[in-house]
């Protein structure tokens, strides 16, 4: 038994190993702190009795990452932002994450709220129904397009941008309804 799990670790980080690499790369400033970020997730997924308990690896495998990420930033580890800001793709394409964050995080408000905003958009990515956050994480985060998207699940393009164009929405709702609560704070 011991070694059929060992496989299914290896067959997991075999599967999912670059796809996580990069998520995480593009949020942190260097190829080592990424490297030790995914060496966190690779040792919690080792931890893990039964695999076949998790449901989703691939989303279970994000929110670990994210988790730690965060934990990076609670420390305060500079982590470049990228703009998440969309394009041809949705119907306003004036929305992006970078205007909601502060200009820089010299002092404990702006990175207070850097990672408020960060921990809004994790747990609004959470609400979201499976196939709308999945069709967010890989075009947005991951960077991957619709295109190969299309390919590799067998969803039509035009179905792919609905479900991100409803993620979408529902993120600029729970991250507009942040402002709002801090102006009025």
């Amino acid at each position: 038994m011991p070694a059929s799990r060992d496989n299914s670790i290896t067959v997991t980080i075999r599967n999912y190993g670059d796809r996580l690499f990069r998520f995480i790369r593009g949020r942190v400033t260097s190829d080592a702190d990424a490297e030790d970020v995914l060496q966190d997730v690779w040792y919690q997924l080792s931890r893990i009795v039964d695999l076949s308990s998790i449901e989703n690896i691939n989303a279970w495998l994000h929110r670990v990452a994210r988790n730690r990420l965060t934990d990076g930033y609670r420390k305060n580890k500079a982590s470049p932002v990228e703009d998440f800001s969309y394009g041809e793709d949705s119907d306003d394409s004036e929305f992006s994450l970078e205007d909601w964050l502060p200009a820089s995080d010299d002092g404990p408000e702006e990175a207070y709220f850097r990672q408020l905003v960060w921990e809004t958009l994790y747990d609004a990515l959470d609400e979201l129904p499976a196939n709308q956050r999945d069709v967010f994480v890989w075009n947005e985060l991951e960077d991957e397009t619709f295109q190969s998207i299309a390919d590799r699940t067998g969803i039509n393009i035009k179905t792919l941008i609905s479900r991100k164009g409803y993620a979408v929405k529902h993120l600029r709702q729970r991250l507009a309804d942040l402002y709002d609560e801090l102006l009025n704070y």
